[in-house]
């Protein structure tokens, strides 16, 4: 079964979005990727020491086919350093798999099939 983790910027750290409703499009997202017969996760950091730990793990937790970087870390640019943190990480510790990027939430699936 293919498999596909899903990074991105924790939306509870975002002032003035609604971290709710971007978690359940997540959660919807990540319920395609099931309906589809993919194994999907997904991991969300914010912009501090914790992020390296908490991508590292979920970068070695499983033999990834593609991991999907999410637009919130790529397209703010004071978020360039997380976003080039990721992109590194990725190739160090999931260098097996495809790296994907999504326009948003919605269209991860769609992304990760670009390289399943």
């Amino acid at each position: 079964m293919p498999s596909v983790l899903v990074v991105g910027y924790d939306p509870q750290a975002i002032p003035g979005l609604d971290g709710d409703a971007l978690r359940a499009a997540l959660d919807a997202e990540l319920a395609r990727f099931g309906d589809h017969g993919i194994d999907a996760s997904a991991t969300v950091v914010v912009f501090d020491d914790s992020a390296e730990s908490t991508l590292v793990e979920s970068l070695t937790r499983h033999p990834w086919d593609v991991v999907v970087v999410g637009g919130g870390i790529r397209k703010a640019e004071p978020l360039l350093p997380l976003f080039e943190q990721v992109v590194n990480l990725i190739r160090r510790h999931a260098p097996q798999a495809a790296v994907a990027f999504n326009t948003s939430i919605g269209d991860s699936f769609e992304a990760a099939q670009r390289w399943l």
